[in-house]
């Protein structure tokens, strides 16, 4: 229920009482609910604007995300001078070769080049497989 229908709720309850309209109480009365009235609807003007904006708001980072798309390409990566690397958002499932562990590894780890298995210590090395030919470059451009 809406602030507004609760007040014309509240409305109906009070003519319904049948109050006397000359006594003082009945006329505070009376005008308590038309001052309700009053807010109920400029909170549903508010609403309504809040509505629009939150819309218009919605639209603007739509745009917002597809103009940073466009400028700053989604695939770029920093730590490399191509773009196809790897995605930031990839994981990679590697089997470790002396003790079997599967861990779980992502571009950072992938960028670095190695890291230990956690669970014997052995090196694990990983080699940038771009069509590109750049892995032998990527880092050292500024």
């Amino acid at each position: 229920m809406t602030v507004t229908e609760k007040v014309a709720y509240l409305k109906g309850l009070a003519e319904g009482l049948a109050l006397d309209e000359s006594k003082p109480e009945t006329k505070i009365i009376n005008a308590m609910i038309d001052i309700l009235d009053d807010l109920a609807l400029s909170v549903s003007d508010l609403e309504d604007g809040l509505d629009m904006f939150s819309e218009q708001l919605d639209a603007v980072d739509e745009d917002l995300d597809e103009l940073e798309g466009f400028v700053y390409d989604d695939d770029y990566d920093d730590d490399c001078c191509c773009d196809d690397c790897c995605d930031d958002e990839e994981y990679y499932d590697v089997e470790c070769p002396g003790c079997g562990e599967v861990i779980t590894i992502d571009c950072d780890i992938l960028d670095e080049g190695s890291i230990e298995c956690p669970n014997c210590g052995e090196l694990l090395e990983f080699e940038c497989e771009c069509d590109c030919g750049c892995c032998d470059d990527c880092g050292d451009e500024d």
